[in-house]
């Protein structure tokens, strides 16, 4: 009989599938466990749990997981902690950004108020505490409490540089490290230590998580000046709007004439979105969107780079069209 081969990566919808009866048990565990006897929990949790999206984190862990031989429900309960610590993250972001849309919906905080989605995020960070003390094992409470820890510090630190048109690029990427790919690299470490990886192997799936979290974060940023409105399911010029001055913008403001990068500062202290044209226009002349493409496919690249010398399965080749799937998406 001929030996089946497993392809070099595995597109979108494949990978999906591929995870599907996992995250199908990790979604019905997230709707047990988000119960309250407060109802106004419910509602806001309900709002956000049920708003669409990949749970790209959570799977993150169950492929990393399955890729070295693991499946089960630890690897489960731990990927609806992931998830519970993303989600109470974004309740947080939305009020302080004063974001009104996400993924084409109303934020929780535009239909229940601030205090409400503030609130609701501090419970579904403590309901992840209680599932991961559940699971009775000290290195994964140690990862989850640094990781945690690590997304406020990025929280603030992304707040430093709100309205600053001197953010540049090093400054950028660490808040992209501390918001946003710390809890990749947390989720594929986690899914390496339940499958009871050396310290070798756990190093190797951070450091895949940990550029996947650049990649994708750095194309999203990129979709903000270049996507489709209705398909990114927000508004374009977001980041504009919140003082957030991300890569195509900082590369923008570094190679423009004098006069250009005088003014782009100027909007950037100001966050005035109205003067989205003239930014967009500033982006083109300087090469911006194509520069932070690149920068965003040599994280992908670095991504794929650091599984080698794991062999090949099924779940590994999920996981290197992950790292395909970050830069070629459109929302």
């Amino acid at each position: 009989m001929e030996a089946t081969s497993v392809p070099a990566s595995l597109d979108l919808p494949a990978i999906l599938a591929l995870a599907s009866p996992d995250m199908a048990a990790v979604d019905a565990l997230i709707r047990r466990r988000l119960g309250s006897d407060v109802v106004l929990v419910n509602q806001v949790a309900e709002h956000i749990v049920s708003g669409g999206g990949k749970r790209l984190r959570p799977m993150l862990l169950l492929l990393a997981a399955r890729a070295l031989g693991h499946q089960g429900g630890d690897a489960q309960q731990l990927a609806a902690v992931v998830e519970f610590i993303h989600t109470a993250t974004l309740l947080h972001d939305d009020v302080v950004d004063e974001s009104d849309l996400r993924r084409g919906r109303k934020t929780a905080n535009a239909v229940f108020g601030n205090a409400a989605s503030v609130l609701v995020g501090d419970f579904l960070y403590s309901r992840s505490f209680q599932l991961m003390v559940e699971l009775e094992r000290v290195e994964v409470m140690k990862i989850l409490a640094d990781t945690t820890n690590a997304i406020a510090e990025g929280e603030v630190l992304q707040l430093l540089h709100i309205r600053n048109p001197d953010t540049d690029e090093p400054a950028y990427l660490k808040v992209i490290e501390r918001k946003t790919a710390v809890l990749f690299a947390a989720a594929t470490r986690l899914g390496a230590l339940l499958a009871g990886a050396d310290a070798a192997v756990q190093q190797k799936l951070h450091d895949y998580g940990m550029a996947l979290g650049y990649a994708f974060q750095i194309a999203d940023d990129v979709l903000d000046y270049s996507a489709d409105e209705a398909a990114l399911g927000k508004h374009l010029g977001d980041d504009l709007a919140e003082g957030k001055a991300t890569l195509p913008l900082i590369h923008a403001i570094q190679h423009a004439d004098a006069a250009t990068r005088e003014r782009l500062r100027t909007i950037v202290q100001e966050g005035d979105v109205d003067a989205m044209p003239e930014v967009l226009a500033a982006i083109a002349a300087t090469g911006g969107i194509d520069y932070s493409r690149k920068r965003a496919e040599d994280y992908a690249t670095a991504a794929e780079d650091a599984l080698d010398g794991l062999g090949d399965n099924d779940a590994l080749a999920a996981l290197r069209g992950l790292a395909r799937y970050a830069v070629q998406r459109d929302r």
